[in-house]
């Protein structure tokens, strides 16, 4: 269904162009210092979302240093722009580009499973590049399907879904997920979810970082439908110039013969935990300005 485009929609997409070509044009380390000292001032000085990073950090390290948590906090704002500012130097990139500025671990191994034909879940999370991360697979061959967001702005969206296609990746709208995620997965590709977003509804609540956190049930009852193997892959930004990343991957086992709710409740859990692994390791390259916690489960007292 073609969606109707406003006259705000086009002023907002020329100036993203503007603001795309303007950070594609500079060398790459003035480009992502510049956007990483407007996020720091983001966070700092306009405290975008300020509240909501504290408290966040509050509730997943109680007993870390208000000065600790500071400090991440003022580094994940930073993470953000740079990160968002290499996002769109990325839709300029060749897809040989993506694969050297990128090292996974245990590729090989993925690769092989793929290629066993009942195709793969990927999991990932608001941890390092997700961009990136997703980029890296494509650019070597995987066939890759990300399940994704429909964008306010329809010419932003057009934008996205083509620099993704041009990457080799290939998105599909969340709210068709359920007819055709089952469908790829039984073609044998691979189908790629952002599954750390607070869920209002239809969501399973497990624990991260000793809260509960309403998740989305999809990859895990897509997985357990179609019998296919989960992997949860992060992206995580290595120091030093130009940009690299460190792509972990790691497998996550399937549940054991049970009732269909329990197993989607384990097997989410599993690759939650992975994600909050992953997030103590590397607390400043997480996307702490998301409400995680928002949605409460019925029985939690008000």
């Amino acid at each position: 269904m073609v969606r109707p485009v406003a006259f705000r929609h086009h002023l907002e997409f020329l100036a993203f162009r503007f603001v795309s070509f303007v950070i594609v044009l500079l060398p790459e380390r003035l480009a992502l210092s510049l956007c990483g000292l407007l996020g720091w001032l983001g966070g700092v000085a306009f405290r975008i979302r300020r509240a909501d990073v504290d408290r966040h950090l509050s509730m997943a390290f109680p007993g870390s240093e208000p000065a600790w948590r500071s400090r991440v906090a003022r580094r994940s704002y930073r993470h953000l722009a740079r990160e968002a500012a290499m996002a769109l130097r990325l839709a300029s990139m060749e897809s040989d580009e993506a694969v050297r500025r990128t090292d996974i671990e245990g590729f090989e191994h993925f690769r092989r499973v793929v290629e066993e034909g009942r195709g793969a879940v990927l999991i990932t999370g608001h941890l390092g590049n997700w961009e990136v991360g997703a980029a890296a697979f494509a650019a070597r061959g995987v066939p890759m399907n990300a399940i994704a967001h429909l964008q306010k702005n329809p010419l932003f969206d057009r934008h996205l879904v083509e620099t993704r296609n041009r990457l080799g990746l290939n998105v599909i709208v969340k709210n068709q997920a359920f007819r055709v995620a089952p469908r790829l997965l039984s073609a044998g590709r691979v189908v790629g979810f952002l599954a750390d977003q607070n869920l209002q509804r239809r969501g399973v609540f497990v624990d991260f970082f000793g809260h509960l956190a309403a998740t989305a049930r999809g990859p895990a009852l897509f997985a357990l439908r179609k019998d296919a193997p989960v992997f949860v892959a992060f992206a995580l930004r290595l120091p030093g110039w130009p940009s690299r990343y460190r792509v972990t991957l790691e497998r996550v086992p399937l549940p054991q013969a049970g009732s269909n709710d329990e197993a989607v409740k384990e097997l989410t859990q599993r690759h939650v935990s992975i994600l909050e692994r992953h997030v103590r390791e590397a607390p400043d390259q997480y996307f702490w300005q998301h409400r995680r916690w928002k949605t409460r489960p019925d029985s939690e007292p008000s």
